[in-house]
């Protein structure tokens, strides 16, 4: 079933990347990922009330708290550059680039979860790097 949601979590990125650079003329970015980031909320919260999930939250401790409020800034720190760059640059280009987080989450699952890094993923993390830049040049 990851596969599937992996899949789809990749197509729904792509329409992502064109709907927000269609979406974001003549809006200053900031303000566009205010009202992307007012969306998810409401559609994790849409999410958490029909699953039922609400009453988990008391079970969530301090390092996850900790852990995933660092996620979120990281994601929202990721979001406001992601729409700044498609403010001015072509999706073609900047998506490609911000791509490269394959390639440095790769890295940093090697060094901080001590998850292995094979001959292939490094092969893998090379040819994307490449492609990047054959794509941005």
């Amino acid at each position: 079933m990851w596969l599937l949601f992996a899949v789809l979590s990749a197509v729904f990125a792509a329409l992502t990347s064109i709907l927000a650079k269609v979406g974001i003329e003549g809006v200053p970015s900031n303000l566009a990922t205010l009202i992307r980031t007012l969306v998810v909320v409401g559609m994790a919260w849409v999410m958490v009330l029909l699953t039922g999930e609400t009453g988990d939250a008391a079970g969530i401790t301090r390092k996850s708290w900790i852990f995933l409020i660092l996620s979120g800034l990281a994601t929202g720190a990721s979001w406001l550059c992601y729409y700044m760059a498609l403010q001015d640059g072509d999706v073609s280009k900047v998506v490609p680039i911000d791509k490269l987080s394959i390639v440095l989450t790769l890295i940093l699952a090697f060094v901080f979860l001590h998850e292995d890094f094979t001959w292939k993923a490094a092969l893998g993390s090379a040819l994307i790097t490449a492609g990047t830049l054959v794509m941005v040049l």
